[in-house]
């Protein structure tokens, strides 16, 4: 979903018998869905949350990063694979 689409808009959509939800057609212009592009549906707060695989991992990329404490030069991976090693060598030298 491009980042111009506003939070504020809004559409009713009707569930049908067979569980299916029509998405207006405005909104799938505005978010520029076509035909057989997968959305990830989740629950949140009691809402339903539909993102492309793009936009959930941007998401949670920020997400990381804004809860982030480590030093700013050191990526979450780097730090996470040398916490991995040294209690890797740790364990070694226990044995």
């Amino acid at each position: 979903m491009p980042d111009d689409v506003g939070e504020s808009e809004h559409a009713e959509v009707v569930v049908n018998r067979d569980g299916r939800v029509l998405i207006p057609a405005q909104v799938r212009r505005d978010l520029r869905l076509t035909p057989g592009s997968t959305l990830v549906l989740s629950v949140e707060d009691g809402r339903v949350v539909m993102e492309s695989r793009e936009q959930l991992m941007a998401r949670i990329r920020r997400e990381v990063a804004e809860s982030w404490t480590g030093s700013a030069d050191t990526s979450a991976a780097d730090e996470l694979i040398a916490d991995r090693r040294a209690e890797a060598a740790a364990e070694d030298q226990q044995q």
